[in-house]
């Protein structure tokens, strides 16, 4: 199975202000993420973060966390990715760590990108774009009930808007074809 999520921001004790989000502590929340994360992916699934996996926090609090996180982990940097730089952090906990990243799935185009954008490779030949980075803020196009500039195809992954859980591709495209 694949699995996608973003902007987990674990070790962010003000996103729980700014996105009002339901817990009572950082630990509160990163336990819950750890807890929701392992309850869908196991530990030979796929799952692609497109960025902002932690925030405020060491190479060592990434490497802790993600040795409690089951599956295979790919990592599209997000604006707030500063693990990566700290020399204490082990590269190799991600298959791979990359800007921008296309995924041909089922005979389906994934874009991945933490941004969203107007377009991107094959969207005039119905390719999804999976995006983060808007949170819950009302900036995400996809929760303007009249007018979705981006389209049905693109998708926000995030945390904020799939109740803290990671998305599976197949429930992605069985959500577009209903």
């Amino acid at each position: 199975m694949i699995y996608v999520t973003s902007d987990t921001h674990f070790c962010h004790s003000n996103i729980l202000n700014l996105c009002g989000r339901p817990f009572n502590s950082i630990q509160h929340m990163n336990d819950t993420l750890i807890h929701n994360w392992n309850a869908c992916v196991r530990h030979e699934d796929e799952i692609y973060i497109l960025g902002d996996f932690m925030f405020h926090g060491t190479g060592k609090d990434a490497n802790n966390i993600l040795r409690r996180l089951n599956g295979k982990k790919y990592l599209i940097r997000g604006n707030h990715d500063k693990f990566l730089n700290d020399p204490e952090f082990d590269v190799s906990a991600f298959e791979w760590i990359k800007d921008y990243y296309v995924l041909d799935y089922k005979k389906e185009k994934f874009v991945m990108f933490h941004y969203p954008i107007l377009e991107w490779q094959g969207f005039f030949r119905d390719a999804f774009h999976l995006y983060g980075h808007v949170h819950n803020s009302g900036k995400d196009p996809q929760q303007r009930q009249r007018l979705n500039v981006l389209g049905e195809r693109a998708i926000n992954v995030g945390v904020d808007v799939n109740h803290f859980f990671p998305v599976s591709i197949d429930s992605l495209i069985k959500q577009v074809k209903k």
